[in-house]
């Protein structure tokens, strides 16, 4: 899909590449279709083809479907099944996170370079504010012109850019300029531009709170900002009704902030079969123990809190979580008690999901780590580092001691009238 395909407003010279982008000093960068792009990509023979990315069982979602699967209504979240059934000859692959987030590196990079204001957001989106890089660069839209085409060069990949005066209209801007656009929005034409959307775009509208208020009678944007705020309180409450009538009007007083914190991080699984095995609980337990403390390590965290996350065959979600005595980036720790979380749990029975997470980060570096009484001087944190080296250097199919717990310690959980 070329740019003259592009949602929106693209094709309104006013909002174009060639706007009025004074005042405009926030850009947001968005990758097209990121997933499936970085596939075609490493793949040529792909291209043209709808290509969608995510899991691949029978109670997989999509991650990201490409232009071309969008075309037959998949959809990123869609449960995979139904994103078969709407799209039955599309191309369906596994997410290779390692390619994803070696490709968001350069795409930071490239960010980075242009200015250190850049807040990401995600692997494939982040604010910039260039406000302070006009005379060493160009006008904003200048500048977001540089970004695509080095991204497109150094990757081979499209990225969409909103240039704004705040980062909510910003987001808009790149949001309805997609796929390979550019889109302005002028100072001076914010409400031309805003108005007319449907509420559904507005920052923070779900779809229930937009059929909320279109039950009210407010459809459009400009129907919002011209209703009685009590109107809103009415439908949304105190809280969200304040912050949609700021919104509506283009006001949007947060800045770009650079330094982005971590509040957790975890991983989980959900089985295509329901799984009611001890042994292929507890595996999992130490896999996503292990990648959880892969992930700590690569982005230089520790943390203190451990939680497990289960959800029962009928649905039922359990968490429970622990305080340990002193930060942990290490896969051992972390699975000792994630299994000790889940063995003083009352019998759950078959499992649909297993989750584990670390939170209250801090930076991994200078996190006091408190020795265990009998411990080695150099033990598993030090083995699990050298296995990340490894890792990093030939691939990641190298098995790491996580990997290796369970061998010959199949442990039970202390009542022996559960799993």
């Amino acid at each position: 899909m070329g740019r003259s395909q592009a949602v929106g407003r693209e094709r309104d010279p006013r909002f174009g590449a060639d706007a009025d982008d004074t005042g405009c000093p926030i850009l947001h960068v968005d990758m097209d279709a990121f997933y499936p792009s970085v596939e075609i990509q490493r793949r040529p023979a792909l291209r043209g083809q709808p290509v969608i990315v995510g899991g691949l069982g029978n109670r997989g979602v999509v991650s990201s479907a490409s232009y071309e699967a969008r075309e037959f209504g998949v959809r990123s979240a869609m449960p995979m099944a139904r994103a078969r059934a709407l799209c039955p000859h599309a191309v369906f692959l596994s997410p290779d996170f390692e390619a994803y987030t070696a490709a968001s590196r350069t795409v930071m990079r490239i960010l980075r370079d242009t200015t250190p204001l850049v807040e990401p957001l995600s692997l494939d989106e982040a604010f910039l504010d260039v406000g302070g890089a006009r005379r060493l660069l160009g006008r904003p839209a200048e500048i977001a012109a540089k970004i695509r085409a080095q991204v497109l060069d150094e990757l081979g990949l499209t990225c969409t850019v909103g240039v704004a005066p705040t980062k909510f209209l910003a987001k808009l801007g790149s949001t309805r300029g997609k796929p390979d656009g550019l889109m302005i929005i002028p100072a001076g034409l914010v409400l031309e531009f805003l108005h007319p959307l449907p509420v559904a775009a507005l920052w923070g509208v779900g779809e229930r709170s937009a059929e909320t208020l279109q039950r009210l009678g407010l459809r459009t944007v400009g129907d919002l900002a011209h209703a009685p705020v009590s109107l809103l309180r009415s439908g949304v409450g105190e809280a969200a009704a304040a912050h949609l009538h700021e919104l509506s009007w283009g006001r949007d007083p947060r800045g770009v902030q650079p330094e982005h914190v971590d509040k957790s991080i975890g991983a989980e699984v959900t089985f295509d079969t329901d799984l009611v095995d001890p042994d292929g609980i507890r595996r999992t337990l130490l896999g996503l123990s292990g990648k959880v403390a892969a992930r700590l390590r690569a982005a230089g965290h520790a943390g203190r809190t451990v939680s497990i996350k289960i959800r029962r065959a009928d649905f039922q979600t359990l968490n429970r979580s622990r305080t340990i005595a002193s930060p942990t980036d290490v896969a051992r720790e972390i699975f000792d008690t994630a299994w000790a979380l889940y063995a003083a749990m009352p019998h759950t029975g078959p499992l649909r999901l297993v989750g584990v997470r670390v939170e209250g980060l801090v930076d991994g570096a200078s996190a006091a780590r408190q020795p265990q009484l009998g411990a080695p001087e150099h033990g598993w944190r030090e083995a699990e580092t050298a296995i990340d080296a490894a890792a990093a250097r030939f691939g990641g199919a190298v098995i790491g001691p996580a990997s290796l717990l369970g061998r010959g310690e199949r442990r039970r959980p202390e009542n022996p009238s559960r799993p």
